[in-house]
């Protein structure tokens, strides 16, 4: 069965606010375990995408269960995860085999080194603009800044929001959902890795596991009924004098929240100058 992940802020999580960088590292069944110590000085990734998940995902039955754990294998990688990579299908688009094989690539199934200190499953660098934790690891160059999470869910979220609030991914979002080999070579056609042998470990990796399955389910499952993907204009936004975020939701047809989520903004304050991400769902 497959083990649920609470999409919820785990009680713990919600008492983390935000601060320094201080924390203390305890042992949990082997595994490393993140312990906040001191208030943050910025907004966390509990925080921002706390809002986010509630609506989406159901609360787990006994929430504690769910605290870190080491992965054995990558079949228990996929069992683990399989469920949130659905749901971030429905939510987002992004076909659930893609963020599965992605996941179990990039995390060397959820036992790298990175994914261990950082909970980030993606690789997923600080860049521009990240306002959440964040730790160093030797990638391509030694000692690079990469994004951290207080829970596994949170770095899936955060790989939906990167890859659908990037114009440089959004021919992506125009293939089928259930099209896993387009969306493979279109993630390095893109530019998210430079292994050119990249789709076709993605690809090896989906058809081994049997990965596909989870994009099928969605369509017969009823959580994602419409088989014609939703196709998205993502462009920018310039913000001008007397811009507002509800004046420019009602303008681009886009909620205030999801203006926010593809900024990384904390709250509604933008100012002129400033330059605004927007995706709407193009006219049919």
């Amino acid at each position: 069965m497959i083990r649920r992940i609470g999409y919820v802020l785990l009680g713990a999580l919600l008492l983390t606010g935000c601060g320094a960088k201080k924390r203390r590292t305890t042992q949990r069944n082997g595994a490393p375990v993140v312990v906040q110590t001191e208030k943050p000085t910025t907004r966390t990734t509990s925080d921002v995408d706390t809002e986010v998940t509630k609506d989406l995902y159901p609360m787990p039955a006994d929430p504690g269960r769910f605290e870190r754990f080491p992965i054995s294998d990558t079949e228990e990688y996929i069992e683990t995860f399989a469920e949130i990579a659905q749901y971030e299908m429905r939510a987002f688009g992004i076909p659930a085999s893609i963020t599965l094989a992605q996941g179990i690539l990039e995390s060397g199934s959820g036992r790298g080194e990175l994914t261990l200190k950082t909970n980030n499953h993606f690789g997923i660098k600080c860049h521009t603009g990240w306002q959440g934790e964040y730790d160093f690891h030797d990638d391509d160059a030694k000692g690079e800044c990469f994004r951290k999470y207080n829970h596994p869910m949170f770095s899936f979220r955060d790989h939906s929001i990167f890859l659908s609030s990037r114009s440089r991914y959004a021919f992506l979002f125009n293939y089928r959902r259930d099209d896993y080999k387009k969306w493979a070579h279109g993630l390095r056609q893109a530019g998210y890795a430079t292994d050119r042998h990249y789709p076709q470990k993605l690809i090896s990796l989906i058809e081994r596991y049997n990965l596909h399955q989870y994009d099928e389910d969605m369509v017969r499952g009823g959580l994602d009924t419409v088989r014609e993907p939703k196709q998205y204009e993502v462009f920018t936004h310039v913000v001008e004098k007397g811009d507002t975020l509800y004046a420019l939701s009602r303008k681009y047809e886009i909620s205030v929240d999801e203006i926010q989520r593809l900024n990384n903004l904390n709250d509604t304050n933008i100012s002129i100058g400033q330059v605004l991400n927007i995706r709407k769902e193009k006219a049919k």
